[in-house]
Order: structure tokens, then C-alpha cells, then sequence
């Protein structure tokens, strides 16, 4: 089951066309969260307005990030009570590449978020 937090983050960042979004669970690898969340942004720019939309989306629900890192960068992270966001451009995402350091994490299938 995806937590709700999670969906949120998902919705929020398909809302503001965020590419490639994926979600890793990773609890059962690390103490350093449950989940990650993986999207690309085309510029700077946009990396600052997914993070925008992830922060207006989750305050509504009363949440707040528990830390924020990298706003003037090319990788934005952003920590919810477990769940932490990683915003990329392409280039730094291809570069750190946390899909292949995290490999062992179970993949989260989101279609079901991302079509509703």
C-alpha cells in the first residue's frame, strides 16, 4: 500500500509535468527513509516550480518538509517524514544516477496515480 504522502507527491509533480517520475521503496535497505521520489525537470526553472507545486500541494494537507536542500541547483531534495523527493535536471540525474545505487529497493508501481 502507497502511503498517502507519497500519492501527494506523485499528483503534485505530474501535475506540473515532472518527467519520468519514479518511486523506490527503501526501507528494508536503509534507516534514512521509506521511500524516494524520483523526477526530471527540464530546466532550473522548472526543478523550482515541481518543488513549488510538491511544497503547495502538502501544505494544504498540513504538511511541511522536514528539510529542503539544493533550491538553486540542479538537484533539488526535499524531506517529508520519511519520503524524500529527489528533483533533477537530466544531466544530474543521469550523473548520480540513485536508481542504480538504490537497484536493490523494491520498484512502487504509480500508473494507477499517474492516470487518475
Amino acid at each position: 500500500m502507497i502511503p498517502e504522502t507519497v500519492k501527494k507527491i506523485v499528483k503534485a509533480l505530474d501535475d506540473k509535468k515532472g518527467n519520468d517520475i519514479k518511486v523506490i521503496k527503501i526501507d528494508e535497505l536503509t534507516v534514512v527513509a521509506d521511500y524516494f521520489v524520483l523526477v526530471t525537470g527540464n530546466s532550473n526553472t522548472h526543478i523550482r516550480a515541481l518543488g513549488d507545486e510538491v511544497e503547495y500541494q502538502l501544505e494544504q494537507e498540513g504538511l511541511t518538509p522536514d528539510h529542503v536542500e539544493g533550491r538553486a541547483t540542479g538537484w533539488v531534495v526535499m524531506e517529508y517524514a520519511g519520503v524524500i523527493v529527489h528533483i533533477f535536471t537530466e544531466e544530474s540525474r543521469n550523473y548520480y544516477n540513485l536508481e542504480r545505487l538504490w537497484e536493490d529497493a523494491a520498484k512502487v508501481d504509480i500508473t494507477d496515480i499517474l492516470e487518475a
